[in-house]
């Protein structure tokens, strides 16, 4: 075979030798050499060789080579021809060759003559890393594939072989003859063969000839490695490479679906009995004969193969998967073919056995085929958890539950001989609760633990922080209520009227608040992320497809499995209501129960409350990436949104008038946010998602306590859903009137301000919250909405903003906000002075800046005037309208 050849190069030197067996020898080599210094050394002192570095042809050209070799400390000379390295020859040095192509005839004829050659990346990477240049056997340019080691399969052309495995040698990585566990990564031509079924077992990665080359064409690179997963997952081999598949037995929907996975597998489909194909892909819970005689090249298998390879992202072995009907001749044909007629058939049958298994084991996947299931993702929600009415018989009827996967009952449950009502019930809950844990050992052992575990084939299925999402809390569920399970065991199995139930729940009250609300709050996410990873992740959906398939899930879906935890509470209410209901007065389980059922109720509120404190926290974050800038310190715990109202500003401030302007009221403050009037890029999480872009501007976050009156205005001919608020800023000794219009008809303005006053009568702890409103007429505070929506205000809005525009543009020397003001503040002193000081020559010079700007505009720019300046003109209007509001 080609794969066992040995090949010679133009050289007369071994190529596909076993490297590593040469650099054994060499090792050996200089141990010898080592120990015949050493012990030479006593004798005489051998002289000191000195590493030299000759810079062959365009090498010596090269500036960055040269910088780098000094860094290093290394002598170099420069060589034009192989001639004349005669001259350079002395036993005084080691000269080392630093060649830019290792493709000419000077490259060939210094390996000819056994010279050491490197590449430039070599000298580049130990500059970088401060270490010497490395010995090499070989001739090494770069360090692309170093602690590598390859082996090779299937190929047939010699020439081909020769010129990976060189370029292999140039990238520093080593090749093994024969496949063992320190093979890194197997270079495959084909789908078939030895090593590539031992490397499919054993999880090893396997490549295309693709990879190498394309990593050579990258050598180069300063800090390239071709086992980095982003490169090489490019050029693995898709578990249907040389494969052509037909299927038998599943509906359009899914057929359809398995042929698009075909094809984003590597491999093509063909219509049923066409002889090019390679492989019948059968649903054998459905199919029962074939409809034609299969050739014998063909491989007729279940479905499992099919998900197998694509989770294990590598062509599974068919012969664990053949198609066989029970008891048929291809069956007995089948079981000759395994040699299984010998006269030590039982000893061989064993030991196919113990093969099967461990192989079966190594490729972790199931001999459960899947069955076909409607989907329920879109038909799954929590509700309320308190509407313990309207919980699924699902939860209760425990004949259609998984089967248990853990240990077995210690003991049978005793039939009393006359089953009172309050036996049957409390039969009823043990066994809801045994086949409750059962589920939750399902979930866990099925799913959770293959896919946390370590060594997957193919790699990781899904990422640690995908995992934690999915099932959070539910291995602490698991251990809660497999307490609960045992407890009620022993009291079914030594049961007496009197024992009490109720003390059961109550002992473990505190634990179901720990570790229920986690679990429930997150569901919906949880339930988003499986059908994200579903869409996105065909290794998974292969893994979900074989386990959901197998007879512990009960055909039901990782989602539906999940559930579960959501409807039990209820349903144990539900139980202990009806226990309750067939206990006598006189039992002392009577009141224990009543109290069972409190504490469920109260475990069941908290839920429902923390979710309530879960969502609000979800809403303020969805608040900060939707506002630009908007302040970190809004995040908080005991802050919640309350209510978002769309406005226009109808005054100065706190913007421009007709800016768009939202409000968001939270329990003890206002954000106050303008519409974005260019929106530039997106945000993109750790993970990778994008969200959209923010497409509002923070303004101010106003405390609720700054808030002194809320003015109701009145609607007139020129007003209409306007209200205004009274503010007084700490910093400011003047009122401050903000006005809006309310632009949606969703929310009414009166319920609006009376939900405002009351937040802000809680954050300053007074009762009356309507004595904050204050009805007003818009012309005692000069608010009016006329023209808002006509041309010529949109006009004259636009106009300031180009003002505002060009006097950015013509401010030369960027200077910032503060100093404008500052500026400003100034000139607005004693006609120049400020506490006595007279302006300086910069704050001349800021204001002469400031007035031909304003001139050159035209119309005096609002971004430049000061707050405290806007407070002086509006303080004798304000102070006639508000001194009796104050």
């Amino acid at each position: 075979m080609a794969e066992n050849s040995v090949l010679t190069s133009t050289t007369g030197r071994t190529s596909l030798a076993d490297s590593s067996i040469f650099d054994s020898k060499v090792t050996e080599i200089s141990k010898e050499n080592l120990l015949i210094e050493s012990t030479s050394y006593v004798e005489e002192e051998m002289p000191q060789i000195e590493t030299r570095v000759i810079l062959v042809q365009e090498a010596g050209k090269q500036e960055e080579l040269i910088k780098a070799l000094k860094d290093i400390k290394v002598g170099f000379v420069k060589m034009e021809s192989v001639e004349e390295f005669e001259g350079l020859d002395s036993p005084e040095f080691e000269n080392v060759f630093v060649v830019m192509d290792f493709q000419d005839s000077v490259f060939n004829d210094l390996y000819k003559a056994d010279c050491r050659v490197i590449g430039p990346p070599i000298v580049l990477n130990c500059s970088q890393k401060g270490e010497p240049l490395p010995f090499s056997c070989r001739p090494l340019y770069c360090t692309s594939m170093m602690n590598l080691v390859l082996c090779f399969t299937g190929f047939r052309k010699k020439e081909e072989l020769v010129r990976l495995v060189t370029l292999v040698h140039h990238m520093g990585g080593v090749i093994r003859k024969d496949f063992n566990s320190k093979v890194t990564h197997l270079v495959a031509n084909c789908t078939q063969g030895e090593k590539f079924r031992v490397a499919v077992s054993l999880g090893t990665p396997i490549m295309k000839p693709e990879w190498i080359y394309k990593a050579w064409e990258r050598r180069n690179e300063q800090d390239f490695c071709a086992a980095v997963d982003d490169f090489r997952n490019e050029f693995k081999v898709p578990p249907f490479q040389d494969c052509i598949l037909s299927f038998l037995g599943f509906s359009d929907e899914e057929k359809t679906n398995m042929e698009e996975m075909t094809e984003m597998q590597g491999g093509k489909y063909l219509p049923l009995g066409d002889e090019r194909c390679t492989h019948l892909v059968v649903e054998e819970n459905i199919v029962k004969d074939l409809p034609f005689e299969p050739s014998k090249k063909l491989y007729v298998v279940k479905q499992e193969w099919f998900w197998g390879s694509i989770q294990m992202d590598a062509r599974a072995g068919e012969t664990m998967y053949l198609y066989e009907k029970a008891n048929t001749p291809e069956l007995k044909k089948s079981v000759s073919m395994l040699s299984l007629n010998t006269p030590n058939s039982n000893r061989k049958r064993r030991r196919l056995k113990e093969t099967l298994a461990q192989l079966s084991r190594e490729t972790d996947v199931s001999p459960f085929p899947p069955r076909k299931r409607p989907s329920a993702e879109h038909s799954l929600s929590i509700g309320s958890l308190l509407d313990i009415s309207n919980t699924p018989e699902s939860s209760i009827n425990y004949g259609d539950t998984p089967k248990s996967c853990t240990k077995s009952s210690k003991n049978s449950t005793p039939v009393p001989s006359k089953q009172s009502a309050r036996w049957q019930v409390a039969k009823e809950l043990y066994q809801t609760e045994s086949n409750y844990v059962n589920i939750l050992a399902t979930i866990i052992q099925l799913f959770q633990v293959p896919l946390e575990e370590e060594g997957q084939c193919g790699g990781r299925i899904l990422a640690p922080e995908e995992i934690k999402t999915i099932f959070g809390s539910i291995p602490d569920i698991f251990d809660v209520h497999t307490k609960i399970k045992d407890d009620l065991e022993d009291l079914i199995v030594n049961w007496d009227e009197s024992k009490s139930i109720g003390d059961i729940f109550l002992k473990y009250s505190k634990d179901l608040v720990k570790t229920y609300p986690p679990f429930v709050n997150f569901f919906e996410m949880s339930k988003e992320t499986i059908i994200k990873c579903e869409k996105q992740k065909p290794r998974f959906h292969a893994f979900l497809k074989i386990n959901q398939a197998k007879p512990e899930c009960g055909r039901q879906s990782l989602v539906e499995l999940l559930i579960r935890p959501v409807q039990r509470l209820p349903s144990v209410a539900l139980l202990l209501n009806d226990l309750k209901k067939h206990t006598a007065d006189e039992n002392p389980d009577k009141s224990t129960l009543e109290k069972a059922i409190g504490s469920l109720k109260e475990v069941m509120m908290h839920i429902n409350e923390d979710k309530r404190k879960t969502e609000a926290q979800k809403q303020i974050f969805d608040v900060v990436y939707e506002v630009d800038g908007c302040p970190a310190n809004l995040l908080s715990s005991h802050r919640s949104l309350i209510q978002r109202v769309e406005t226009i500003s109808l005054g100065e401030h706190p913007c421009d008038r007709g800016e768009q302007v939202t409000l968001f009221l939270f329990n003890d403050c206002l954000e106050i946010a303008r519409k974005r009037h260019k929106v530039i890029g997106t945000f993109r999480s750790p993970h990778g998602q994008t969200r959209p872009p923010a497409s509002l501007k923070h303004i101010h976050l106003m405390p609720l306590s700054q808030i002194k009156k809320v003015l109701d205005i009145r609607e007139t001919e020129d007003c209409h859903n306007a209200f205004a608020l009274l503010v007084r800023p700490p910093t400011e000794q003047a009122n401050v009137l903000l006005s809006f219009q309310m632009t949606s008809d969703e929310l009414p303005k009166e319920n609006w301000l009376k939900m405002l006053c009351r937040h802000v009568a809680n954050t300053i702890c007074k009762a009356d919250a309507e004595n904050l409103i204050y009805a007003a007429d818009p012309e005692s505070f000069e608010v009016n909405t006329k023209d808002m929506d006509s041309t010529l205000s949109r006009a004259s809005r636009a106009i300031k903003k180009t003002s505002k525009k060009v006097t950015r543009a013509f401010s030369f020397s960027k200077t910032p906000k503060r100093a404008l003001r500052r500026a400003l503040m100034t000139s607005h002193g004693s006609h120049g002075s400020v506490e006595g000081r007279s302006p300086s020559s910069n704050d001349k010079h800021i204001m002469s800046r400031l007035s031909s700007t304003s001139s050159l505009a035209g119309i005096p720019s609002p971004s430049l005037v000061s707050l405290p300046s806007f407070f002086e003109r509006r303080s004798h209007t304000l102070s006639r309208s508000t001194t009796h509001l104050i």
